[in-house]
């Protein structure tokens, strides 16, 4: 049941994620992005397999490694955070940029009918 739930709510953020990278507006192609980001991070971290209360490190007299939690999905995880926020950032400082030279917050620089 969990695994449905999972499977559900990346599928939800990934399609949010597309659905605001095709409206005309900059902020919601950042949204966009930031949603789309934010399902592979939880599809990466899903890939580590969903255990609660398994140690990360390995213990003594333990030899079977399925008793563990994968930390390896957790650090790429952590990683791809901080590089989206800093991404995100970036992002907002071109966009306003481009909306003080250009007048217009379109992706293509122009308002509908004009």
């Amino acid at each position: 049941m969990m695994e449905l739930v999972l499977a559900l709510a990346i599928g939800v953020l990934a399609a949010s994620g597309v659905w605001l990278l095709l409206r005309p507006r900059t902020f919601q192609v950042i949204m966009g992005l930031s949603l789309l980001s934010y399902s592979v991070n939880v599809f990466i971290f899903a890939m580590g397999r969903l255990r609660s209360g398994a140690p990360p490190v390995l213990r003594a007299g333990v030899e079977d490694p399925a008793a563990y939690a994968d930390p390896v999905p957790q650090a790429l995880v952590l990683t791809a955070i901080v590089i989206s926020f800093a991404l995100t950032a970036l992002f907002l400082v071109v966009i306003l940029a481009s909306r003080g030279i250009t007048g217009s917050d379109h992706v293509d620089g122009r308002e509908p009918g004009a």
